[in-house]
C-alpha cells in the first residue's frame, strides 16, 4: 500500500509539470489506475476483516421479512470444508419444533428450507444457482439450539467456492476493472511513460526529462527528511 501511494504521489507531480496534452491523458489515466488499485486493496483488507469475524461467528442473525404468515429468511452466514459449504441460520426456538416440520429439499444447483409453525409461523429460504453442483444424496441438514445448518455436499471435494452462488459471482466480478490487478502499478507506469517518450518529438521528450528529474529530486528530498 505504502509503494502504492507512493507511485500515487509521483504521478501527481508529473502532471503539475506536463503541459502536453498527450501526457497529461495518459498521466490521468495512469493516476485513475493507481487510485482503483489502492481502493480495491482497501476493500480486500475489509473484506478480510469482516470474514474472520464472520468465521468467529458464522450464523447471522435473522432480520426477517414478513409477508403473511410466511417469513422469508434474508440473512445466513455460510462456509465451507473439502467436502461441504456450509450454510447457517439461526431461528429462536427452531430446536423445540417437531423433526419433521423442518424440510429441506436440494436440487444439483439449489436447495430451499422450509420450517413449519415456529412461533406460530412459517419460514422460508431459497438459494438457486449455487456456485458448483452438488450432490443430493449426499446433502442433509442439522438442527441444533437455536439454528438450522444446512450442509450442501460438494460434488467436486477439495475445490474452494469463492462465492455461495453464480449470481453473487457476477455482481462481484461487475465491480472489478477491467485491468490486471495483479500487475505492478509501478510497472505500469514506467511501461505509459517510456511509450510516451518513445512515441513524443523532442518538446515531448524534454517535458518528460525535466518532470521526471525534478519529482526524482522532490522525492530523494521527502525520504531524507524522515
Amino acid at each position: 500500500m505504502a509503494s502504492l501511494q507512493k507511485d500515487l504521489e509521483e504521478v501527481k507531480m508529473l502532471l503539475e509539470k506536463a503541459s502536453r496534452k498527450r501526457v497529461r491523458d495518459a498521466l490521468t489515466a495512469e493516476k485513475t489506475k493507481i487510485e482503483t488499485e489502492i481502493k480495491n486493496k482497501m476493500q480486500q483488507k475489509s473484506q478480510r476483516k469482516a470474514e474472520h469475524l464472520d468465521n468467529e461467528k458464522p450464523a447471522a442473525v435473522v432480520a426477517p421479512i414478513t409477508t403473511g404468515y410466511t417469513v422469508k429468511i434474508s440473512n445466513y452466514g455460510w462456509d465451507q470444508s473439502d467436502k461441504f459449504v456450509k450454510i447457517y441460520i439461526t431461528l429462536t426456538g427452531v430446536h423445540q419444533v417437531p423433526t419433521e416440520n423442518v424440510q429441506v429439499h436440494f436440487t444439483e444447483r439449489s436447495f430451499d428450507l422450509l420450517v413449519k409453525n415456529l412461533n406460530g409461523k412459517s419460514y422460508s429460504m431459497i438459494v438457486n444457482n449455487l456456485l458448483k453442483p452438488i450432490s443430493v444424496e449426499g446433502s442433509s441438514k442439522k438442527v441444533k439450539t437455536d439454528t438450522v445448518l444446512i450442509l450442501c455436499r460438494k460434488k467436486a471435494e477439495n475445490t474452494r467456492w469463492d462465492y455461495l452462488t453464480q449470481v453473487e459471482k457476477e455482481c462481484k466480478e461487475k465491480e472489478k476493472p477491467s485491468y490486471d490487478t495483479e500487475t505492478d502499478p509501478s510497472e505500469g507506469l514506467m511501461n505509459v511513460l517510456k511509450k510516451i517518450y518513445e512515441d513524443g518529438d523532442d518538446d515531448m521528450k524534454r517535458t518528460i526529462n525535466k518532470a521526471w528529474v525534478e519529482s526524482r529530486e522532490k522525492q530523494a528530498k521527502g525520504d531524507t527528511e524522515f
